[in-house]
C-alpha cells in the first residue's frame, strides 16, 4: 500500500515544470493526499537523490525555502544547486518567490 502511496507522490512530482517548483501540501493535495504534506517528505527522503527521474529538488516548503534536515547528509545544499541551475533563483534569506516560480497545474 505504501509503494502505491509513494508512486501517486512521485508521479506528481515527475509534471513538475523545469523552472518550477511545488509545495509539500500542493503534492499531496495533487496525488489526493489532502493534508498529508508530511508523506510527501518522507516518499521523497526515499529517492535516489543522485540516479533518479523524480525532479525531487523542485519540491519545498510552504514558505518557499529548503526543509533542512541533518538526516540528508548535504543533499540540502545539493538541492539549492540543482535549482538554481534551473534558473529558480533565492532570496538572501534563502526563500523562492512563490508568486514567480511555484508551479500551476
Amino acid at each position: 500500500m505504501q509503494a502505491l502511496t509513494y508512486e501517486r507522490i512521485y508521479d506528481v512530482v515527475r509534471q513538475i515544470p523545469l523552472g518550477k517548483v511545488a509545495t509539500y501540501g500542493q503534492v499531496a493535495d495533487l496525488a489526493d493526499l489532502a493534508r498529508k504534506a508530511r508523506l510527501v517528505g518522507y516518499a521523497l527522503y526515499r529517492v535516489d537523490m543522485q540516479n533518479t527521474d523524480i525532479p525531487w529538488q523542485r519540491v519545498v516548503n510552504a514558505k518557499g525555502e529548503i526543509s533542512l534536515s541533518p538526516l540528508r547528509y548535504g543533499t540540502d545544499y545539493l538541492q539549492r544547486s540543482l535549482l538554481e541551475a534551473e534558473g529558480v533563483v533565492f532570496n538572501d534569506s534563502g526563500k523562492i518567490d512563490l508568486r514567480k516560480y511555484l508551479w500551476h497545474p
